[in-house]
Formats: C-alpha cells, structure tokens, sequence
C-alpha cells in the first residue's frame, strides 16, 4: 500500500482537499454510445442523475458528452455543444459541489464554464487544442490532465510498449508543462494516468499496481476504473463488482479521487478502503542510541548490560 501525500485542489471559488480521504467524482455521460447505453441524452434526465448522485455523497459531478472509443469518429464542436451545455445550464446553481465538464475542446470549454462549470477535464492531456489553456486561465478553473497513448482510432493497432510506465509519466509530465508554461497554476491540476485510453487490457492494471510511479509530476492523482472495456464483464452487477475490486486497488496504490457511475455502491467500497489506507504505518523511528555515561578521569564508561568501564591505556614509556 502507498501511503498519500496532501494536496489542496484550488478552484476558482474554493479548494478541495484531497489526501485525508478519497475523493468521489460522480459521472453522467450524455452521449447516446457511452456506456451508459443512451440513458441520459435527455438533458432532464442527466439533470436528475447528477442531482441524484450529489445526494449520494458524490464530492464532484462530472458531464462528457464525447465517448472516446476506438473506430470512432471524434464528434464536432457544434454537437458537443447541443448534448452538454443544455445541462449545464440546468444544474447552474443547483448543486452544491464543484461540477467538472470533459472536453478537449477549447469552445465547449469556454461555454461550459461561462454557464457554472468549475473544472475541465481534457482527455488529451492539452495535446488537441492548445487554445484551452487560455480559457482554464480566464475562468480560474480547475484542469484535470488526463493521459492518452495516441487517437481513438489508432488505438486497437498501436504496438506494445515495453515501459508503459515511463511512457505515462513522460507524457503526463510533457502535458503539466505545457500548462505551466502557459500559465495555469500547478494547484490548479490533478492528473489522471488515463485507465484504457490507448492501453492494452494487462497495462492497464500495471498503471493501477504502480501508481506510485507517477511521481514526476506532483500532483494528486484521479483513477476512473468504473465501467471499462477493460473489465469485461457479461452483465452490469459483476461489471459493478468488478470496477469495485479495480478502484479498491487504486485507491491502495495512492489515488487521491476515483470516478465512478454508481456512487451509491462505490461509496461504501471507497470509506472501508480508507480505513485500511488510514492504517498505513508510517516509516520506522530509529532505534535510540545507548546513552554515555560519564565514568571516572581516565575511563570512558558506557550505559549496557554489564556497565564494565573500558580499561585505561598504559603510558607509553619515554625515551631515553
């Protein structure tokens, strides 16, 4: 188990802590293919999920109206537009939590955020649209720096990578610098590895088993296990169990925030996890040292088991 160093997430009008406990980031896809099978393309609807789900103890609501998938044509500015911001505009003043948007695209950003939105989620880690930094700087938002291994539709033939590891935290260290160069505050961002956004099924759980590499960067870390490809489970309650036992793992090997779809469920799996990360010993004290204890002129004693003085050296004979 890793144990999690504290960070304040600045926002624009407050600051998260994240460390003391892990983060819940409830998510409500828009999209008509997200794994959600359409259910919540109704802005009503979405509406209602992402209310529901602050009730249930989400610290963070999270709205994608882009399903990033392979083979999958990436959708226009104008269509992103028309699923998200008519819920964005409904929860406006609503919720009582941070709402974050996810979005590569610098507009959508923009829009989102004029209308209450408080932190952006970039899937492509600031690589598709460089205008957005300068949008996350007019808001004050907050910027999430998601790691993404080449486009949705190269990514079932890209070839294996022999140090995955390395690759994330280059790439996510490439990704934090250009926001920093551009100008967004370093307590501003939390990174996220990027849990199957062009990665094999076994990479995958070598990110989530060495989190804890990913130390280039300092900043809290975001793990979104919930639902994925990579779980490949035939019905909804195994894929439940199974994102369950996945965020758990993350959870133990360091992640400050965790995504999930069923806050309800996945609340009580993230406060027993806490318990155990709570029991985390820290590094061991040294043992002390023996003290000295002065002995007679000549002598040097010393404090142990049987207090015998060392003997005093012969005076060396003169010269003659």
């Amino acid at each position: 188990m890793t144990p999690r160093k504290n960070y304040e997430w600045k926002l624009k009008s407050r600051s998260l802590r994240l460390g003391d406990r892990t983060l819940i980031m409830g998510s409500v896809n828009v999209a008509p293919d997200s794994g959600s099978g359409g259910r919540f393309t109704d802005p009503d609807r979405a509406f209602a999920q992402a209310m529901l789900l602050e009730e249930q103890g989400a610290d963070v609501i999270e709205l994608a109206a882009e399903t990033l998938k392979p083979n999958v044509n990436r959708i226009a500015e104008a269509e992103e537009l028309r699923r998200l911001i008519p819920v964005v505009k409904l929860l406006k003043d609503k919720l009582s939590v941070p709402l974050c948007v996810s979005t590569w695209k610098a507009a959508v950003a923009d829009k989102a955020l004029e209308h209450g939105a408080e932190i952006i989620s970039d899937p492509s880690g600031m690589a598709w649209d460089p205008p957005l930094s300068k949008i996350i700087i007019k808001y004050d938002a907050g910027l999430i720096l998601v790691h993404l291994r080449g486009t949705p539709d190269v990514w079932a033939g890209q070839p294996p990578v022999k140090d995955l590891m390395s690759m994330v935290n280059i790439g996510l260290g490439a990704a934090y610098h250009r926001a920093i160069k551009a100008g967004i505050a370093k307590e501003a961002m939390v990174i996220d590895p990027g849990i199957g956004l062009g990665k094999r099924r076994e990479q995958n759980l070598d990110v989530i088993n060495q989190l804890g590499i990913l130390r280039l960067v300092d900043r809290p870390i975001l793990v979104c296990t919930s639902r994925k490809p990579i779980l490949a489970k035939p019905d909804a309650t195994q894929l439940e169990f199974a994102s369950a036992a996945m965020m758990t793992a993350a959870i133990l090997n360091g992640a400050h925030m965790v995504r999930v779809h069923d806050v309800k469920a996945m609340k009580a799996a993230v406060e027993a996890t806490d318990l155990l990360v709570a029991a985390i010993p820290g590094p061991p004290e040294p043992p002390p040292r023996p003290p000295v204890v002065p002995g007679p002129k000549g002598f040097a004693a010393r404090e142990d088991s049987d207090r015998r003085p060392l003997r005093p050296l012969a005076p060396r004979p003169r010269e003659s």
